[in-house]
């Protein structure tokens, strides 16, 4: 890390209580018989009665739906943000209804597909308050029966969750066997578990390796990775124009951190000349689709006028949204200006 200007080093990797509420509550009636009349009160429609003619009164197909969206997401290097959109973009777009399926999740814990589903739900706060713990418990669940999508986020929220048991060892070989089967996001990751000796000895030039074969995959993680080995020389030689290069690779894939890192180069001069606009530019594209790195680097900038306008406030806004990810520079830098203000 160097400069005032924090790059995403920590590399990418791709990030209350359930209601129990009963999804086959069918039609309710109640007679009440008065002057011989009959009053029948109907509670609403069951998901049998929801889009009927697409779903046949069965969401699982849905389910497996939204599973195939997130693996293909995740292979790609989407964002935690994006990957949400997604899914609730193809519950709108199909006119389900998100109480529906959150129900039919509750009510349908027996297949791997709806079990994880479920756990990202509660883990995103999809129809539920956020439940972090009730989402690794039943991550921990469906990866038990090998569903992959849930063995990724698994790995991810060891690695990522401070609050987590961390277990390298388990990181590595659940990592290691997935990357075996040429999955993208787990050949990624197994490069991070080699560079930062997450259950096995650092090893750079491995590392580098697989960021590379992660890249050539289209993995746009991977990709970013392999710039910052070029920036760094990490595994290979340092090649500050091809870093650059794959910066903006993986910035055009829109990989929010590769806008990040983009944008590092602009205000540095890394591989291209300075342009502090463009920086900002990249920053605030990053930030907005909350990569937290993008917005302590924006914050950063507003708080010093750098050009742009100084502005505390837009610096406050910016530094409080990347503390609430868990940046800690981002924390101590918000609670240095509240301190001054007060």
């Amino acid at each position: 890390m160097s400069g005032s200007i924090e790059i995403n080093v920590l590399k990418n990797l791709n990030n209350e209580n359930v209601s129990d509420y009963n999804s086959s509550r069918g039609i309710l009636t109640r007679i009440v018989q008065n002057f011989n009349k009959i009053d029948i009160k109907e509670i609403e429609p069951t998901t049998q009665n929801i889009n009927k003619s697409i779903y046949e009164g069965d969401l699982s197909v849905v389910v497996d739906k939204l599973i195939n969206i997130t693996l293909n997401d995740l292979n790609k290097g989407s964002a935690n943000e994006e990957r949400k959109n997604h899914i609730i973009d193809y519950i709108n777009n199909h006119k389900v209804i998100l109480q529906e399926i959150y129900n039919w999740l509750l009510n349908n814990q027996n297949h791997s597909n709806s079990i994880y589903l479920f756990g990202y739900f509660n883990y995103h706060g999809i129809e539920t308050n956020n439940n972090k713990q009730k989402a690794l418990e039943l991550y921990q669940k469906a990866a038990e029966l090998e569903n992959i999508a849930a063995q990724l986020d698994l790995a991810n929220m060891y690695i990522n969750e401070k609050w987590t048991e961390k277990n390298c060892n388990k990181i590595f070989e659940l990592t290691k066997k997935l990357a075996e089967k040429n999955n993208p996001n787990a050949i990624n990751r197994l490069g991070y578990c080699y560079d930062c000796g997450i259950g096995t000895d650092v090893n750079k030039q491995k590392a580098f390796e697989l960021y590379q074969k992660a890249a050539e995959m289209g993995n746009s993680n991977g990709v970013n990775n392999v710039g910052w080995c070029y920036e760094n020389g990490y595994g290979t030689n340092i090649n500050k124009q091809k870093a650059f290069e794959f910066y903006q690779k993986a910035a055009d894939l829109g990989n929010v951190n590769g806008m990040n890192s983009l944008g590092w180069c602009y205000k540095n001069g890394i591989g291209t000349g300075v342009d502090g606009h463009k920086a900002f530019e990249l920053y605030q594209k990053a930030a907005n689709l909350g990569n937290e790195y993008s917005q302590y680097n924006l914050a950063l900038m507003y708080e010093n006028g750098d050009e742009i306008k100084k502005d505390i406030t837009k610096a406050i806004y910016w530094y409080k949204k990347s503390a609430e990810q868990g940046h800690d520079h981002a924390e101590k830098k918000l609670t240095k200006i509240l301190k001054i203000l007060n």
